[in-house]
């Protein structure tokens, strides 16, 4: 089981990764409207704490191509892409994609499974980013690939197991789900029991 935290924004949340072994950590940014969002600069200070073996994800809503670039000139290992990603920006694109959904636009997943750039799937709540569930039953209609099937949305330590057990994705994607109760930043102690209970589900 893959275990991705999302949402990072201090150097010392890397170490807290390394400590629980955490595979992939992601990094908002180009996105002001979020509370966790980063500048490159900020991304790139908090990634050189972090150990070799977790995967650096940058991610991006309807990203442009000169954010792309700065992106792919940054050293992050994949490109995590909510909201627009037209065919020719696709094409575009050096770093493997991981493709977002949510329960609105499911519909399109399709399209996507012949495109050799994307790498994985990440399917998340109505609202990305607001720590909500979604009903799991809606991806046994989805036609699973080789390609990576990660879940987002309101998971924490308290539910992931029974999410992994109902879905059987590839990984699991938290954010809101291991910060402290104020979303003051991640805390150590959620991330451990989450990491915990997802890799014994």
């Amino acid at each position: 089981m893959k275990i991705k935290i999302c949402g990072l924004t201090d150097p010392k949340e890397a170490a807290y990764l390394n400590t629980y072994q955490a595979d992939f950590a992601g990094f908002i940014l180009f996105y002001p409207g979020s509370k966790r969002n980063n500048t490159i600069a900020q991304a790139k200070e908090i990634m050189r704490e972090l150990a070799p073996s977790i995967k650096r994800v940058a991610v991006a809503v309807s990203p442009t191509e000169a954010q792309i670039r700065q992106i792919t000139e940054a050293g992050f290992d994949y490109i995590q892409i909510h909201g627009k990603l037209s065919q020719n920006l696709l094409s575009t694109i050096s770093l493997p994609v991981l493709r977002a959904f949510n329960v609105k636009n499911m519909e399109e997943y399709a399209q996507y499974s012949s495109q050799p750039q994307i790498a994985g799937y990440i399917f998340d709540a109505a609202q990305p980013g607001s720590g909500a569930t979604f009903d799991w039953n809606l991806l046994r209609q989805i036609p699973r690939d080789e390609k990576l099937l990660f879940l987002a949305g309101g998971l924490h330590s308290g539910n992931v197991a029974q999410a992994i057990q109902a879905v059987r994705p590839d990984g699991v994607d938290v954010s809101s789900g291991v910060e402290y109760d104020d979303a003051s930043g991640k805390d150590p102690d959620k991330i451990k029991k989450f990491i915990s209970r997802a890799r014994n589900a």
